[in-house]
């Protein structure tokens, strides 16, 4: 596991959760991308693997909007029980 130096903003405020969730999905369902172009939105890199390439501000509110649509989506599966 990487270092907390070595985490991105991104992947810092996401570290509890970055193993329990489908990024490939997300990615696609919610991104209509790849799930590389989500890892490297992660990871702070552009697509030619060269710094600089982390979320925009459009993108991290899609972020947020992504987890909030998941949270509220196992809530409701969780209730079901």
């Amino acid at each position: 596991m990487e270092s907390t130096e070595l985490l991105t903003d991104a992947k810092q405020r996401l570290q509890d959760i970055l193993m329990a969730i489908s990024w490939r999905d997300l990615a696609r369902n919610y991104f209509g991308k790849s799930s590389s172009w989500l890892y490297h939105k992660l990871d702070g890199i552009k697509g030619d693997g060269t710094p600089g390439g982390g979320f925009t501000a459009s993108e991290k509110a899609q972020l947020k909007n992504a987890l909030e649509d998941l949270a509220d989506r196992l809530h409701t599966a969780a209730s079901k029980l």
